[in-house]
């Protein structure tokens, strides 16, 4: 692992950054949101903007990237990025909230593109699964810094908007300075999503439904704990409990991946998945450290997903498709995220709390099905 990220140690530590940024801001909204009793429906609307941004912003990645490179694509995202944040302590209208986390999902995804396109270009296959992991251990300790940084702040004030902001101009640093050369882009490769499709389906189902997971949760389990009667401390807990698991784990499942077919790797944890998630249903009460444990269980798997799906895109494209390849799956995983909060939100206004994890085993076993099915096709 250290070797790994020494090959690569600019991209990840701004990766780091720009996380800690991300989980500091998602933290932040949701229990400032929920203690002004402001519904989870439109919590998780905001999320959703984020995450339409980032949909949107894969395209516009794509572009930027072959007009200017990788290292002005990712300033100018950032600079866009600051902006937006900074500007969210000027108004206290959720609709204007929701239209400048817009902005900042587009110029976030442009900067996950870069990183991502960036690894893949210099990683062989043989390694893609390792290289990845680092970097989603980097994504997992960012946003557990993110979300535990919210206990240095006794009170929710337009402190913590900067704190977020200074994270990402931080992030830029990393790369302006890296001396790794970044991939040369000679030829256009457009953001095809029905040639993806049929190269790599279990990658893009992977993507999305690892998307409508991971944005529910870091939408609305904050919402979640609260309900559950836990103090702001315990919440921060709970929630950095869930994503230092999937931290963890990243690098063993990368390995992992290497060796064994990803996409059976993928439908076995999606079925461990569903089983955990329904122990959080609300059916029966569990003290404070079993919800730890069960969350640290679904950390595992649902954090590692995306790792997953990158490695099975990029294991069956060329080279010159690599950028295209990481927007579409970073566009397929961002329209499972923006639709995941939209839904679990609204099942959580008509439902309770507990239809969060209702609605994530719903996916976690839609996800089963599908990579069975697919399998099967592989294999006649």
């Amino acid at each position: 692992m250290i070797s790994t990220f020494a090959s690569f140690p600019s991209l990840y530590v701004a990766t780091l950054l720009m996380l800690v940024s991300t989980g500091l801001f998602n933290t932040y909204v949701a229990l400032k949101l929920t203690s002004e009793s402001v519904s989870a429906l439109w919590i998780g609307a905001l999320m959703s903007a984020y995450y339409v941004g980032l949909c949107t912003g894969a395209r516009v990645g794509n572009y930027l990237i072959l007009q200017v490179g990788h290292i002005r694509a990712c300033a100018t995202a950032a600079v866009v990025s600051i902006c937006s944040i900074l500007a969210q302590s000027l108004f206290d209208s959720l609709p204007v909230w929701i239209g400048l986390r817009l902005i900042v999902g587009i110029a976030m995804s442009i900067q996950y593109i870069v990183v991502e396109s960036w690894l893949h270009a210099q990683t062989q296959n043989t390694h893609r699964g390792r290289v990845m992991s680092v970097y989603l251990v980097m994504s997992s300790t960012g946003t557990a810094l993110g979300q535990l940084a919210i206990t240095l702040y006794p009170t929710l004030d337009l402190r913590i908007l900067i704190f977020v902001a200074l994270c990402q101009a931080l992030s830029l640093l990393p790369i302006l300075l890296a001396k790794l050369k970044p991939p040369v882009m000679q030829l256009p490769t457009p953001v095809d999503l029905r040639y993806f499709s049929k190269v790599a389906p279990m990658a893009l189902i992977t993507a999305f439904f690892s998307g409508n997971i991971s944005a529910s949760f870091y939408g609305l389990a904050a919402v979640y704990a609260a309900d559950q009667g836990f103090s702001t401390r315990q919440v921060a807990f709970y929630t950095a409990t869930t994503v230092i698991a999937g931290l963890v784990a990243q690098w063993p499942m990368g390995w992992l991946s290497d060796r064994v077919d990803r996409a059976k790797l993928v439908r076995n944890n999606a079925l461990i998945f569903t089983a955990i998630a329904a122990l959080m249903w609300g059916w029966v009460s569990w003290p404070y450290w079993l919800m730890l444990l069960f969350s640290a269980g679904l950390g595992v798997i649902q954090f590692t997903l995306y790792g997953l799906a990158s490695g099975l895109s990029n294991d069956r494209v060329q080279e010159d498709r690599r950028v295209g390849a990481s927007a579409v799956v970073l566009i397929v995983y961002s329209v499972g995220a923006a639709l995941g909060p939209l839904l679990s939100g609204a099942l959580m206004r008509l439902g309770g709390t507990g239809m969060l994890y209702v609605f994530s085993s719903v996916c976690a076993l839609l996800l089963v099905l599908c990579m069975t099915r697919f399998s099967t096709r592989r294999t006649r």
